[in-house]
């Protein structure tokens, strides 16, 4: 067996698809009875199209504003159809002269057990895996380019920093943590559990980590960062946004990548105003959304993957096993049931 087989874990080919199909808009969390799993014949290939078989199935936190048409950045999923999904596979047919059968990609497969896709709907061509294939759903998939890109291209980072991130041990937040103690920052982590804080300090090398279930965030923040921070990377917005924004240092940068902790946008929640923040702390506040920077994608893959083999960056992984596992994946995963990056096994 060569090196790469033992990368991509052994599938199967099942002779119908399975598909996870929206079939009621929640109003929130989207939970299990909001999806139905239906079994159809696979649809034949066209021509410059590939059929895959999809081996993981990825849970992201995006996911909720796609089902539950949040006024997201992207349309929501039209009832009756296959919930949108990132997933990496293995390219079973072919009728694309730029990809082969055997290659490994990730890309908007969906929840189902086959995909037919055009290379507009693939993120990263994998090929030949250099890493086991889950890590190209997880810390080499979307959710590790967004850590990179949004710290690099936004918080720029620089040696003797002070670096804060929330969801600290998330799928994002551990790689951005890692990326920034590994360009010389000091690192402070906020996550919602005594397990997580462990794996904060003691497998993602957090300097300072902090459970902000514990009481007096405010205090315990003031003193991990008694000169303030320089750079915010927020997954979560809300009342800990609010008191992060309060412990920043003059001229800190704060890159807003997701509102987790909020739990409808209608009505609009209300909080404490943050202009006066802003405005005599001198920050720059600024949305990070990784569609935007997919010019910079595959060199932010090869970026981390070079980090990955050479040993400097670790990864969790929460990996359940089987289709029927999808319907519940998105209401546990905001109920913070995982540890590491949520992927659905379904080879």
């Amino acid at each position: 067996m060569s090196v790469t087989e033992t990368l991509i874990p052994d599938y199967s080919l099942p002779d119908c698809n399975r598909r996870v199909l929206l079939t009621e808009r929640p109003e929130a969390i989207p939970q299990a009875g909001h999806f139905a799993i239906d079994e159809v014949v696979p649809e034949s290939v066209p021509d410059k199209h590939i059929r895959v078989r999809n081996v993981y199935l990825s849970v992201d936190p995006a996911q909720r504003g796609w089902a539950a048409d949040m006024n997201n950045y992207s349309p929501p999923v039209p009832l009756g159809t296959v919930m949108r999904a990132l997933g990496v596979g293995v390219v079973v047919e072919s009728r694309h002269p730029d990809i082969a059968v055997g290659d490994c990609v990730y890309g908007w497969l969906g929840w189902q057990d086959y995909a037919v896709v055009s290379p507009d709907q693939l993120l990263y061509h994998i090929g030949k895996p250099r890493a086991p294939l889950s890590c190209y759903g997880g810390i080499l998939g979307m959710n590790g380019v967004t850590a990179y890109l949004g710290l690099t291209k936004l918080g720029a980072p620089k040696a003797g920093e002070t670096v804060l991130v929330s969801t600290a041990a998330g799928a994002v937040g551990s790689v951005v943590g890692q990326v920034a103690r590994n360009a010389g920052c000091r690192t402070v982590g906020l996550t919602g559990s005594d397990q997580k804080l462990a794996l904060c300090r003691e497998r993602f090398g957090y300097d300072v980590a902090i459970n902000y279930k514990s009481g007096d965030l405010a205090g315990r923040l003031a003193a991990a960062l008694p000169e303030g921070c320089n750079v915010y990377f927020d997954n979560v917005g809300g009342t800990i946004l609010d008191t992060a924004l309060r412990n920043m240092a003059v001229a800190g940068r704060v890159i807003q990548c997701g509102t987790a902790s909020i739990a409808s946008w209608d009505p609009p929640p209300t909080g404490l105003r943050n202009e006066r923040e802003v405005l005599t702390r001198r920050l720059s506040w600024q949305g990070f959304v990784v569609f935007d920077h997919m010019a910079d994608y595959g060199l932010a893959v090869e970026a981390l993957e070079k980090s990955l083999l050479a040993g400097e960056l670790y990864y969790e992984e929460d990996i359940d096993q089987g289709i029927e596992c999808a319907p519940g994946a998105i209401q546990a995963l905001y109920a913070g049931e995982n540890l590491g990056k949520k992927l659905i096994f379904i080879g």
